[in-house]
C-alpha cells in the first residue's frame, strides 16, 4: 500500500508539473510578437516563455520540485501527529507520576489522550507490566526484562514510521542535480552547435542554448535545496524525537524498577 501511494503521488507530480510547463509556460501568450501578432515557440515574449524553452527536462524538474514540497509538509504532518496532543515531555512526566502512585489506569488513560508514537509504547509497556506483575513465577529481574523486551519491539515498529519517505527526499536532492546537470550539458550543446554552424551565427538559437542551459541549472538547485534543506531538519528532528522517547521509557523503567523491587 505504501508503495502504490508514493507511486500515485510520483505521477501526479509529473502530471501536475508537465501541464504547468505545456499549458501554463508553453501558452501561446508567452511568445506572441506584440508588433505582429504572430505566435513563435522559439521567440519567448516573458519570463514563464523564457522558462518553456528550457525543454522537458524542465517539466521533470518542475516535478521533482513538487515532490520535495509534498513530502516535507507529508513529513511535517506526519511527525506532528506522531508528537501527540500535548508535550512529550509533559505528557511523560504525568505517565510516570500515575505510575509512581500505582494509578495504572490513570496512566493508561494518559496514553490514550496523548495518542502518538510514544502513547503508544508506553501504553504497551504498562499493559505488559500489569501482566506480569502478578506473576508469581516471575522475579524482578525478568519482568523488567518481559516489559523492555515489549518496548524494544514497539520502538521497532514506531521509529520506522517517523523516517517513512526520508529516503525519497534523498533521492529527490541527488537526482535533481543529475536532471539539471544534463539539462544544461543538452543547452551547451545546442549554444555550441549554433556557434559552430556554417555561415553567420544565430542569435537566436544560441541564446535558445544558452537559456536552457541555465534554467536547468537553476532548476535542478532549487529542487536540490528544498529536498537536502527538508531531509536535514525532518533526520534531525527524528533523532530528537527518538531521543525524548529513550529518555521517557528510562523514567518509565526505572519507576516501575523501584515498584517491583520495593514488592521483593
Amino acid at each position: 500500500m505504501k508503495n502504490l501511494t508514493n507511486l500515485l503521488i510520483i505521477v501526479l507530480c509529473l502530471v501536475a508539473a508537465y501541464t504547468f510547463f505545456y499549458l501554463v509556460l508553453g501558452a501561446d501568450g508567452n511568445f506572441t510578437d506584440p508588433k505582429t501578432g504572430m505566435v513563435d515557440h522559439h521567440n519567448p515574449q516573458n519570463a514563464m516563455g523564457m522558462i518553456y524553452t528550457g525543454g522537458p527536462l524542465v517539466g521533470l524538474l518542475i516535478a521533482c520540485v513538487l515532490m520535495a514540497i509534498t513530502y516535507a509538509i507529508e513529513r511535517w504532518l506526519s511527525i506532528s501527529k506522531a508528537k501527540g496532543a500535548q508535550s512529550m515531555d509533559a505528557f511523560a512526566k504525568k505517565v510516570v507520576a500515575a505510575v509512581e502512585k500505582g494509578d495504572f489506569n490513570g496512566a493508561v488513560k494518559a496514553c490514550d489522550e496523548q495518542k502518538g508514537s510514544l502513547a503508544n509504547v508506553l501504553r504497551e509497556a504498562i499493559g505488559r507490566f500489569r501482566t506480569v506483575d502478578g506473576d508469581s513465577q516471575l522475579n524482578s529481574e525478568q519482568k523488567l526484562a518481559e516489559v523492555q523486551r515489549v518496548i524494544d519491539e514497539n520502538m521497532n515498529l514506531e521509529t520506522p514510521l517517523l523516517e517513512k519517505n526520508l529516503v525519497i527526499l534523498s533521492t529527490v536532492a541527488s537526482i535533481s542535480t543529475m536532471i539539471g546537470l544534463l539539462g544544461t550539458t543538452v543547452g551547451m550543446i545546442r549554444a555550441f552547435a549554433a556557434l559552430g554552424a556554417g555561415g553567420t551565427v544565430s542569435a537566436q538559437q544560441l541564446s535558445i542554448g544558452i537559456s536552457e542551459a541555465l534554467y536547468n541549472t537553476a532548476g535542478g538547485l532549487l529542487a536540490a535545496i528544498i529536498a537536502i534543506v527538508s531531509y536535514n531538519v525532518f533526520t534531525t528532528m527524528v533523532d530528537n524525537f527518538v531521543y525524548q522517547m529513550d529518555e521517557s521509557i528510562l523514567d518509565l523503567m526505572q519507576t516501575l524498577g523501584i515498584r517491583v523491587g520495593g514488592k521483593a
